[in-house]
């Protein structure tokens, strides 16, 4: 699983007075870049309970986390917008002005987070304001997934290509797990009054302060998009035209890893304070075990995925967590204990973690290289928008329905059977040379 220091096939579109990067400095600073756009994004969901209470006028604790979550699932609905917008500017650029307009975008939201007062200090204003830091985060993100991907794909050979998007949810554990620790670090260092008053406000400033390191990091990249007459680029209405079929399975085939990475990863540690009564500053420790188990396995999956092939370990990844999800929430509601929480969530991490690379590059390949960021944003950016930002909104809200703490689980089975159907719809693509 190493990382060749050569980048063949490439078609060479940056600045003559910036040296580019070695292939392995090149997948770092993709992978850094990307980590710091989904930590800006993540780190809201570790303070959803706390910022319905401050943003949302509703007495109902329930009400005030739905409408966080809510507010949380808002941000996913402008993915696939950014992913379209954004996608298609990356497929007739190039991939590097692309992701640094997602950089600036996310450092915009950071900026709003920081600065916007309270409901009880300006009233209707505030939601108003958190709403649109989130319109942006998740337009930035739903363009990013796209370009970063596709560069990281891009840089690989016909035998690596799992293991370099491997990359991809590596960073994105990377994030949640930095975000999870920044979180933990807060909850425990301050007091209840001071994190609520301006503590929680402290993430946010990392994600502004951080964003022009991936900046500065990215202006050395090689550009990987076609060099190609503006009349050969590829337009989304020819994607849909040529690719449709393909297109269709991506979505359902990125169902499954919306819901399992948003139920395991985001939500099971406001679970864990919504439903099993503990505080904060324990239940983000779900977060950490799941985003830790994410980042050790997810360029392993790639590699798999590289030696067995694509289909083989989403099969077999998707079925092992289909299999446990249910047995896992009768667990930690039987006798409800940190130690029962963070083990059970470690053993749904695997399979969880086994799945996304193998996903994500079955998913690219399908697509050809002039379409592939608009293809590949619109079909991760569609599923995450639904059942990824909304998975922690319909999970409450089967719980609240059914008065069966377990519902969550009826949910991530239900996406899981979606996405196998996506995955019979798509051939094997181990070897395929990309088109």
């Amino acid at each position: 699983m190493s990382i060749d220091n050569t980048i063949p096939g490439i078609a060479v579109q940056h600045a003559a007075t910036a040296r580019p990067l070695s292939r392995f400095k090149s997948i770092a600073a993709i992978t850094v870049g990307n980590g710091l756009e989904f930590y800006d994004f993540v780190v809201y969901s570790f303070f959803a309970t706390l910022i319905g209470r401050l943003y949302f006028p509703v007495s109902d604790p329930t009400g005030q986390l739905l409408l966080s979550f809510a507010t949380f699932g808002v941000g996913f609905l402008m993915r696939p917008l950014g992913g379209l917008l954004i996608g298609m500017y990356a497929d007739r650029v190039g991939r590097k002005p692309a992701v640094a307009l997602t950089l600036w975008l996310m450092g915009l939201s950071s900026v709003i987070f920081v600065v916007t007062p309270t409901y009880a200090q300006i009233g209707m204003l505030a939601p108003i304001m958190i709403l649109l830091a989130r319109l942006v985060q998740g337009f930035a993100i739903g363009g990013e997934m796209g370009a970063s991907t596709a560069l990281l794909l891009e840089y690989a050979d016909d035998r690596s290509r799992g293991f370099y998007t491997g990359w991809q949810p590596f960073s994105q554990g990377l994030a949640a797990l930095f975000g999870a620790l920044v979180g933990l670090l807060l909850s425990n260092v301050l007091e209840q009054q001071a994190l609520e008053a301006w503590g929680w406000r402290l993430a946010f400033v990392i994600g502004i302060l951080v964003i022009p390191v991936g900046l500065v990091i990215r202006r050395r990249l090689e550009e990987t998009a076609p060099a190609a007459g503006e009349s050969e680029r590829g337009s989304t209405l020819q994607l849909l035209r040529e690719h449709g079929r393909a297109l269709v399975a991506s979505i359902l085939l990125m169902i499954g890893v919306a819901s399992s990475t948003y139920i395991v990863v985001y939500y099971l540690s406001n679970y864990a304070v919504s439903q099993l009564h503990m505080p904060l500053s324990l239940g983000i420790w779900a977060a950490c075990v799941a985003a830790a188990v994410q980042v050790v396995l997810s360029p392993f999956a790639g590699w798999l995925s590289d030696r067995l092939g694509r289909r083989p370990v989403v099969l077999w990844s998707r079925v092992a967590l289909l299999l446990m999800i249910y047995p896992a929430f009768v667990l930690i509601n039987a006798e409800p204990s940190l130690t029962r929480l963070l083990l059970v969530v470690g053993c749904l991490s695997v399979p969880m973690s086994m799945t996304s690379p193998a996903s994500m590059v079955l998913v690219s390949e399908v697509l050809p290289q002039r379409l592939r960021a608009t293809g590949l944003s619109i079909a991760y950016c569609v599923a995450i928008a639904i059942f990824g930002g909304f998975a922690q909104f319909f999970s409450t809200e089967l719980i609240h329905l059914t008065a069966n703490p377990n519902a969550p689980a009826f949910y991530v089975i239900g996406c899981g059977l979606v996405s196998l159907i996506g995955l019979a719809m798509v051939p094997e693509t181990l070897g395929r040379r990309l088109s």
